[in-house]
């Protein structure tokens, strides 16, 4: 029975210090994760730029078109997903 009770002190006691924190940063945790988000998302587009433009690097050195006619046998193009396979 002691250590219910004590396990529900230390409940207690990190719900009160959680609240207490919270009310005392006020909209720290959400500028933090800002500060974490905002940049990775700037990585994440320049990495997505990278790629293109190196893809299509790839793609004059080979004499690819652009843009493939059709997908190849067993692959499906991103507007193959809404037509039925009756």
């Amino acid at each position: 029975m002691r250590r219910l009770f004590w396990i529900g002190v230390g409940a207690a006691a990190g719900v009160y210090a959680l609240r207490h924190l919270e009310r005392a940063t006020g909209d720290l945790p959400q500028t933090a994760a800002r500060a974490v988000t905002d940049p990775a998302r700037r990585f994440a587009a320049e990495v997505r730029a990278g790629m293109v433009e190196r893809e299509a690097q790839i793609r004059d050195a080979l004499g690819i078109s652009a843009v493939p006619d059709e997908a190849p046998e067993g692959r499906h193009s991103p507007d193959d997903s809404d037509r039925s396979t009756d």
